[in-house]
């Protein structure tokens, strides 16, 4: 009976008591301390930049594997220990921990053909569409059964690309195998073969000096030296040399091209570590918000800027800022020296510059000069007066499209995009940017004048605060991080204000920072105004740029951003269920 007594006791009986619930939580610490110690102590996130700022993603990925992983690994996962590795591992020797791995879905390879594949430039879908216009070259994603679920492969050779600024010269010719400009462009010094490499002299149909020489020419008709002139886009770009020689004079370009069937000029362009995207003057606004660029380029870029009502001249119109500058050369650009070789008559490319003259001149542009090969056009600082003009010159209007900054599938209107309201002649309307460097930090004209609803300045500059830190801490436990030549061309799949990309600016790498049209889709115009370039993306979608242009990808919230949107849907979640 007694022993029957001790095994049915009351619930009062069976309830702890305070001394037994201290005891058990004294020895749970006791063992969990003696734990921590054997397996190589307490460590903590580097602290510099102090503050009470939150965790880098990276650390908290850190965080979150010490925590998980059992003790035979802790010490090798720990942040304090040895340096984190971010290097690809493939040897036979993984088999063991790859096969203790948690089940994961498996892609395949795609057949060699698709090494180039662009999902919503693909060539062969793109005969779908009107030619008119070149509006098959426009982007045209995949429907949900023509999606590719595998592993795009690299080409047969594809060897690491040459650093920066080496890759400026020189690529390697198995990673892009395409002779055809080479040929096509052969007495123009675009691009030359040498044995198994591609070497870029720099030069250009419309400079054949060089780049340099050329850049040296414009600057002398505008100031490219100052710091007021940061971002700039190439329309139609060719190898990017252009863009490529104003890297090193602090001049930040954009270039873009459409995808052609065999010349792959933006994938030279990403290879020799230039800025690019696949993109097309048709029917659809360039991806860019308003008065994102100090200046655009054509040089010999074959856009028909006389044609459509001047269409595309007044695109270029939006995305430039208040006193920008557009610079022309080629065709017809001094047609008296040139008309025999362009094999043009004098009459009609006379006829194409009168044509091109008058659409800048409605759109209330300014020359400011023509000498030898290049012209170049200003845009006005405001539209004081160019309202006023439109009791005489009637076409085109003002839009009154209340969002001057949609340009994702968003049609091109033939009509001004109007400027922020000016009280006086010599104001500039939306606010005076900061020259390069000062504006990478200064508090954006767009954020101080309260256009950018629920931000503040508080949040910018907290904003960029937390990626300096974040940046430092990063730089901590990825050891490449640190090397010079180890990135070039980084994404930001999420940028918001550009701090990533900001508290990267003294490295001798670019960031192409993506605003998600989900979201807060409003800050790419912030990314402009501080000096930094970027694109509206939907990552349901197909980038449009070729595969293996990027050194690093970086994502912060991207998967919660999507997830807490209506895009989240089937065919978008599915490619993040691995």
């Amino acid at each position: 009976m007694a022993v029957g007594a001790k095994l049915h006791l009351s619930p009062a009986a069976r309830r702890p008591t305070l001394p037994q619930l201290l005891a058990v939580a004294l020895l749970c610490s006791a063992s969990y301390l003696a734990g921590v110690w054997h397996h190589g102590g307490f460590t903590a996130a580097p602290a510099a930049g102090g503050g009470g700022a939150s965790p880098s993603p990276v650390s908290i990925a850190t965080a979150a594997s010490v925590a998980c992983v059992s003790p035979t690994t802790a010490g090798v996962a720990r942040v304090g220990g040895a340096p984190l590795d971010f290097e690809a591992h493939h040897a036979a020797d993984d088999t063991e921990a790859v096969n203790a791995a948690p089940a994961r879905r498996a892609y395949e390879a795609c057949p060699a053909k698709y090494s180039e594949y662009t999902p919503c430039e693909d060539v062969e879908r793109s005969l779908r569409f009107p030619r008119d216009r070149l509006v098959y070259r426009e982007r045209h994603c995949p429907a949900e059964g023509e999606r590719l679920r595998c592993l795009v492969p690299a080409p047969k050779g594809y060897r690491t690309p040459f650093p920066w600024p080496t890759s400026r010269d020189v690529a390697w010719f198995a990673n892009v195998p395409h002779k055809e400009l080479t040929v096509e462009k052969a007495v123009q010094n675009w691009i030359h073969v040498d044995g198994d490499k591609f070497r870029f002299p720099g030069g250009g149909t419309m400079f054949p000096h060089g780049a340099g020489a050329y850049i040296d020419d414009i600057g002398k008709l505008i100031p490219l030296h100052d710091g007021s002139i940061r971002t700039a886009l190439d329309t139609g770009c060719g190898v990017a040399s252009w863009g490529a020689y104003l890297l090193s004079r602090n001049i930040l370009a954009m270039s873009f091209a459409p995808r052609d069937s065999h010349e792959a000029q933006v994938q030279f362009a990403l290879e020799r570590g230039v800025p690019a995207m696949i993109g097309v003057l048709a029917s659809n606004r360039l991806t860019y918000p308003a008065r994102a660029f100090d200046m655009a380029h054509c040089s010999r870029c074959l856009i028909p800027w006389q044609l459509y009502d001047g269409l595309y001249l007044i695109e270029v119109d939006r995305i430039l800022r208040p006193g920008g500058y557009w610079i022309l050369s080629g065709p017809p650009i001094n047609w008296k020296k040139h008309s025999k070789g362009w094999q043009r008559t004098r009459e009609d490319l006379n006829a194409e510059q009168q044509a091109i003259e008058s659409v800048a001149k409605s759109l209330c542009w300014k020359k400011i000069k023509e000498v030898g090969d290049i012209a170049i056009w200003q845009k006005p600082t405001n539209h004081i007066h160019c309202k006023a003009s439109r009791r005489v010159i009637k076409s085109p209007p003002f839009c009154s499209n209340k969002n001057p900054d949609a340009a994702w599938y968003d049609k091109m209107e033939a009509c001004i995009t109007p400027l922020p309201e000016a009280s006086d002649i010599k104001e500039v309307a939306g606010g005076e940017l900061k020259k390069w460097p000062q504006r990478l930090t200064a508090l954006p004209p767009r954020i101080a004048s309260g256009s950018i609803e629920g931000v503040t300045a508080e949040m910018f500059n907290e904003d960029t605060k937390l990626w300096k830190k974040r940046v430092g801490h990063y730089k901590s436990v990825i050891s490449q991080f640190g090397q010079k030549d180890r990135y070039g061309n980084l994404l930001d799949m999420n940028a918001r204000f550009g701090g990533f990309a900001a508290a990267l600016a003294g490295d001798p790498m670019w960031v192409m920072n993506m605003v998600p049209t989900v979201g807060n889709s409003t800050t790419l115009g912030v990314i402009y105004e501080r000096g930094l370039i970027g694109n509206y993306q939907d990552w349901c979608e197909g980038m449009s740029t070729y595969p293996r242009t990027y050194d690093l990808i970086h994502a912060d919230s991207v998967f919660s951003l999507y997830k807490d949107s209506a895009r989240w849907t089937p065919s978008c979640w599915k490619w993040t269920e691995s």
